[in-house]
């Protein structure tokens, strides 16, 4: 009987499971069948031990049925080790998962105390998610759109909440993947010049501990159960997740649009040692988690619990889940979630070239596909933006700041130029290109747009924790009223900074990313951390959507689509940019670090861009050739420029306050 693939794998007469414990003494397969409320099981002992794999074949059973694993073996907290065969434990190579965590006192291992108590004799067993064993796997739906990088432009979504409030979507759809699928939602995203939308989380996810006990969902989905299975409240049929997340690769594929996942290889939904087994903890915990020698979890995410990059099972685990996205489900790329973890084997120090890392690097099938990390994890030891291998493209946390410093008012002007350029200085040494810069001024993480130019401090109380939860560095301006405001005057002059911090985004040198909303002017009213509101907070409210700003959005697109001195796909050398001074001159070195300066002009090939970011108007010299013909204006709400008459070289000209214009030469 063979060992690998892991999992459970049926054929016409019967399933063969698989699944990895090397502490175990005895593991059992249990086939349950019934209602929710008078559930019944059949335990099957897998009697095959190879590799410190249990498996074995069980004839008759067919793809539908709900299993689980129990356990047998040592309790000893203080080792970590937690085998407790009343928790009926979830596979982690589930293609599919069932059922929520209902129970929270049966779904925990311990009694009293999670360290030094007894181990629990409460059967969990109809209060905790099941297994479901499914048809032999497809192929992935094709074909695919490969857009090179240079070409790329994200857009960050959340599957339920980008289309839970839309119209057109049928309410029968919304908020789910066929939703994500329909044609009004691609034609949208299409029209913005979006070729890949990266999703936050969409594998099988279960509430933390803390959210349960406070009644509160997971709603971003950061906190995965199986790693192979899509997340079935995304589903509008019960059972369906599978089928419709393919349909709804297969729609974005053919309208050019790549699909990049957001996965959690950091950390499980099972929390510290004070939370919850249902799967990984009660099969091995030494060989998922990164440990203490005490037996505590050693948290470097901030969730509680940190999975081992340096175990082979871990590895193995990833590796064969994100292998199964691509090769299945048909997915184009992955952003991995605080993924300095995955070069910190047992929780040590950043390795990028960690086993784990190189082990994603090298896959003859990840390695062909779009990869993007999360450079930094919960301490600063993982603060690592510039710092992965040549296979990596990264979240560029430094050109979120600058950019944001730089329409306050802020920060340095060496910063943000380099942040403008394809951030050299970061990528160029590991022999990556400007594409691996994946630049961004929101995500979901934080402010949405419209939010970052409305408050100056974060509004997390519907969160139920006393608003202490969230970053409190948001870089953030109200322009002198928080929250939202009945002044046109101020509402007019955030919608114009934000059309000048969406242009700055997306004529960048770089991978731009967009927050899906933001061009619709979406609020969280100052919430920056909604990851437990699965209501109209978190949701894209379409009915009252900003269709000038969309439209500016599509016209940035447009133009940088037009040009590739607009998506370049090699860093500039030396004299292919010239920075521009308003006063009429290049930049010199002392202006690098004037605080006073807040206007400066970059000219690449045939485009000239200006930026201004202070508060009063000012006058601006364009450098000498030209003519120089307006192409775009962000005082305007369409971006389309007063006059398209060209502007002769030298020629003097006035900057609004807050204001971006680019303009081409011939």
């Amino acid at each position: 009987m063979p060992v690998f693939p892991l999992g459970a794998h049926a054929d016409d007469g019967g399933v063969r499971f698989a699944v990895a414990s090397t502490s175990a003494d005895a593991v059992e397969v249990c086939l349950v069948d019934g209602l929710d409320d008078s559930l019944s099981e059949k335990r099957v002992a897998l009697t095959e031990r190879t590799f410190g794999v249990w498996h074995g074949y069980v004839e008759g059973v067919r793809p539908g049925q709900r299993y689980g694993y129990r356990v047998h073996g040592p309790y000893r907290p203080w080792e970590g080790v937690r085998a407790n065969s009343a928790k009926i434990l979830v596979d982690p190579y589930a293609r599919r998962i069932t059922g929520t965590v209902t129970d929270l006192r049966a779904a925990r291992g311990w009694v009293d105390d999670p360290m030094t108590g007894l181990p629990s004799t409460v059967d969990s067993l109809g209060h905790v998610p099941l297994s479901v064993v499914t048809a032999p796997d497809g192929s992935a739906p094709g074909p695919r759109p490969d857009v090179p990088w240079s070409e790329t432009v994200i857009a960050e979504l959340h599957v339920r909440g980008y289309t839970k409030l839309h119209p057109e979507v049928p309410p029968e759809h919304r908020g789910t993947y066929l939703g994500l699928a329909h044609p009004a939602v691609i034609e949208h995203l299409c029209r913005l010049g979006v070729t890949a939308v990266e999703l936050l989380p969409v594998a099988a996810s279960a509430d933390e501990p803390p959210l349960l006990e406070r009644g509160r969902p997971n709603y971003w989905g950061y906190a995965t159960l199986g790693f192979l299975a899509p997340n079935a409240r995304y589903a509008s049929r019960p059972g369906a997740e599978i089928e419709e997340f393919r349909t709804m690769v297969a729609a974005l594929h053919a309208a050019g649009i790549e699909v990049i996942l957001d996965i959690v290889p950091n950390h499980t939904a099972e929390g510290g040692v004070g939370g919850t087994t249902l799967s990984y903890r009660g099969l091995d915990a030494p060989a998922y988690y990164s440990l203490r020698t005490d037996g505590h979890d050693a948290d470097i995410t901030g969730t509680g619990n940190t999975l081992d990059a340096g175990s082979p099972t871990v590895i193995r685990l990833v590796c064969d889940a994100m292998r199964h996205w691509v090769t299945v489900m048909g997915v184009d790329g992955f952003r991995i979630d605080l993924a300095s973890v995955l070069g910190r084997p047992r929780s040590g120090p950043f390795d990028p070239h960690g086993p784990l890392l190189t082990a994603i690097a090298v896959d003859p099938v990840l390695s062909t596909v779009k990869l993007i990390a999360e450079p930094w994890d919960a301490t600063g030891e993982g603060y690592r933006v510039g710092g992965f291998g040549v296979a990596w493209s990264e979240w560029n946390g430094r050109y979120r700041d600058a950019v944001r410093d730089f329409w306050r008012g802020h920060g340095s002007m060496g910063e943000v130029a380099s942040r403008l350029a394809g951030s050299s200085d970061l990528y160029r040494i590991s022999g990556r290109r400007p594409w691996a810069s994946i630049n961004f001024v929101t995500a979901h993480d934080g402010f949405t747009l419209r939010d970052l130019l409305s408050y100056e401090r974060k509004h997390n109380e519907a969160n139920g924790e006393d608003n202490r939860d969230g970053t409190d560095d948001n870089r953030s301006q109200n322009f002198g009223e928080e929250g939202e405001t009945a002044s046109p005057v101020r509402a007019a002059r955030r919608l114009a900074t934000a059309r000048a911090m969406l242009g700055t985004l997306l004529l960048s040198t770089g991978t731009p990313m967009l927050l899906g909303g933001d061009e619709l002017w979406r609020t969280q009213r100052g919430n920056n951390n909604a990851y437990c509101l699965d209501d109209e907070t978190s949701w894209v409210d379409w009915t009252r959507r900003d269709e000038a700003l969309a439209a500016f959005t599509a016209r940035v697109a447009r133009i940088r689509h037009s040009s590739p001195a607009l998506h370049r796909d090699r860093f500039y050398r030396d004299g292919e940019v010239l920075w521009w001074h308003p006063s009429g001159r290049r930049l010199t070195g002392p202006d690098w670090h004037d605080a006073g300066l807040h206007t400066i002009g970059l000219l690449r090939g045939e485009w000239l861009l200006l930026l201004h970011a202070g508060t009063e108007a000012v006058a601006a010299t364009l450098p000498p050739g030209g003519p120089f013909t307006p192409e775009l204006d962000s005082t305007r709400s369409d971006g389309v420029p007063a006059t398209s008459r060209p502007l002769l070289g030298g020629a003097t000209i006035t900057l609004p306050p807050r204001s971006l214009l680019l303009l081409r030469t011939p």
